[in-house]
């Protein structure tokens, strides 16, 4: 999330009552998590398997629980008890909670663009020209949809990141304050969900068409003309280049490409990534020829199996 306006590293200690380890950077001008920070932001950690990654990210400012760290940038440390909890209190400062209003008054809708009954539009809200919003639509702050965009039936837009980090009493949420950007001359089916981005964006490119009951998770960026089916979902971080296509039920992990042109077959798992131009199959998703191959394989050996049993 970007800051209106740069804040002091004094000021963002006097919110969360944390101490400052003086650094490069007296101020910042954005708050993300690592995997869409950029210089000037201020990014968290609290487990010391992620300290390395973040102490050499673009972070300028770093809210951690452990001062005694190799720090070879020289980033400025806010050290805190609980980096999870103040960063939260950051989010919610910065991006206070703002209910939909009964009537939208606020939102942006261009030219030629139907809204029918029933879609519920926040405010901070921006739609181009001749885009189509059927009805039930639920579309949350910070999107922004480009010209020539329909959205079907009952589908939502914004919703809160799937982030949680666990505790003993139970899992406590990261608070969302990132946008949805669809681009122009996309289609999104009836009944999907495009998560917001934690801090930072989800993105869908230009001309990509989804089928029904889609989800797609927080930040993902979907690239350009990409075609999924029904049922697929896409894990938050992922990254899915331009002309992929995803057939039905197929499931993607987190954080991980999908290169350009790549076809998944139907019921496919995902769980790390793929190189573009090639069509995949299977849980582990392989190379469909691989996957073909091993397939017949195992049904003579099946068949091979059974002689054997006629003969004991």
């Amino acid at each position: 999330m970007n800051l209106t306006n740069p804040v002091s590293v004094i000021e963002i200690c006097s919110l969360i009552n944390a101490r400052v380890f003086p650094g490069q950077a007296d101020c910042i001008t954005g708050i993300n998590e690592i995997h869409k920070v950029k210089e000037g932001d201020l990014s968290f950690v609290d487990h010391p398997k992620y300290y390395k990654r973040v102490l050499l990210s673009a972070a300028s400012v770093v809210l951690i629980n452990n001062a005694d760290v190799e720090n070879p940038l020289q980033k400025t440390l806010i050290v805190s008890d609980d980096p999870f909890r103040d960063f939260n209190r950051l989010t919610r400062h910065f991006s206070p909670f703002k209910p939909f209003p009964a009537h939208t008054t606020k939102a942006r809708i261009g030219e030629n663009t139907l809204i029918m009954p029933g879609a519920v539009i926040a405010d901070e809200v921006t739609i181009g020209n001749n885009c189509l919003i059927y009805p039930n639509v639920v579309i949350y702050p910070n999107t922004h949809i480009g010209n020539h965009v329909t959205i079907h039936a009952n589908s939502v837009i914004g919703s809160d990141g799937y982030y949680f980090k666990r505790r003993p009493e139970g899992y406590d949420k990261l608070l969302s304050c990132g946008r949805v950007i669809i681009e122009d001359h996309v289609e999104i089916g009836a009944c999907c969900t495009i998560d917001c981005g934690v801090t930072g964006d989800t993105v869908i490119g230009q001309g990509t068409k989804f089928d029904n009951h889609i989800h797609i998770g927080h930040g993902a960026v979907i690239g350009k003309n990409c075609l999924f089916a029904a049922q697929v979902g896409v894990g938050g971080k992922t990254i899915i280049e331009d002309d992929v296509i995803l057939w039905g039920q197929v499931g993607v992990s987190k954080t991980l490409t999908i290169g350009k042109g790549a076809v998944v077959l139907a019921q496919s798992g995902v769980p790390y990534s793929l190189e573009g131009g090639k069509t995949y199959f299977g849980s582990p998703a392989q190379e469909a020829r691989t996957m073909m191959r091993q397939l017949g394989l195992l049904k003579q050996l099946t068949a091979a199996w059974d002689k054997v049993k006629k003969l004991l």
